[in-house]
């Protein structure tokens, strides 16, 4: 039976990092300042919001809200950027994706000052990350890496797969798998025979959005499966691995829920706080 990771427990050891960090900020008369923005009323974006206010009240992150109704301009988002840009009192600034479909959401990560880009969605943090230097890392997938190292799974020599290419999951993903000097495939809608690929991976990761697509087939004996998937069905919400067909050939994987979601927001709070720590600095 494979080895459970428990994204819960280690999110609460992430988070209780991030509070001393804060109070130590605190000491030296900063406190760390999230501006979240949500645009619409979307239940899933605003769910998602209150998780992460509520992490922010655990650490000691001050969090303003700012909620705007779904048929806010393109030109008055972009203004409330640049206000959030130029307050140096906000550290970080998050804005919930999917934004309604009339607004430009690669042009909003683009505005949002690199300094503060708490997401890791900015060109210049993606940039970073090829060129390998410091900088913000999306919080998906450099929270499945601090799963791996709190669980001693280390990449080095792994053949890893990572299916699915978008910039917020996919392609960091495989850039941090990468400068842990694993063997990296990307594979997406169009490879061929996907099940044949994923079973040569010793460490699989599934960020594609379709419910249990993962089944046994996909999967050799003894790999590591990091499920990235959150898809709400009747049944409730399920990754992208089947985790009941999986769990029992794989020697470790993440559950969902209680996997990669719980990090994903605790990294949220040590990027806020990363960039209180630079704003201080510089």
């Amino acid at each position: 039976m494979a080895t459970i990771i428990d994204g819960v427990k280690l999110a609460a050891e992430v988070r209780e990092r991030a509070a001393q960090a804060v109070k130590e900020l605190q000491a030296e008369g900063v406190t760390p300042c999230l501006a979240v923005v949500l645009v619409g009323d979307d239940p899933a974006s605003a769910s998602y919001v209150r998780m992460k206010e509520r992490d922010c009240a655990e650490v000691g992150i001050e969090s303003r809200d700012h909620r705007l109704p779904a048929e806010t301009t393109q030109k008055e988002l972009d203004e409330l950027i640049d206000a959030l840009n130029s307050d140096e009192a906000i550290h970080g600034i998050l804005v919930q994706m999917p934004l309604p479909a009339h607004l430009d959401a690669e042009s909003v990560i683009a505005r949002i000052a690199p300094a503060k880009d708490v997401d890791g969605f900015h060109p210049e943090s993606l940039g970073r990350l090829v060129r390998g230097l410091d900088g913000f890392r999306a919080c998906t997938p450099a929270g499945v890496m601090e799963m791996l190292r709190a669980y001693d799974i280390d990449p080095t020599g792994m053949n890893a797969v990572v299916i699915g290419r978008s910039t917020i999951v996919g392609k960091p993903m495989a850039l941090l798998l990468l400068e842990a000097n694993a063997t990296v495939t990307v594979c997406h809608s169009r490879t061929r025979d996907l099940a044949a690929v994923c079973r040569g991976a010793d460490l699989l990761v599934a960020a594609i959005g379709r419910p249990k697509m993962i089944d046994a087939s996909y999967v050799k004996p003894g790999a590591v499966v990091i499920d990235v998937g959150i898809n709400r069905t009747e049944e409730g919400m399920v990754g992208d691995v089947d985790f009941a067909a999986v769990e029992p050939i794989a020697s470790a994987i993440t559950p969902v829920p209680g996997g990669v979601g719980p990090m994903t927001r605790a990294l949220l709070m040590v990027n806020t706080v990363a960039a209180a720590r630079r704003a201080t600095a510089g």
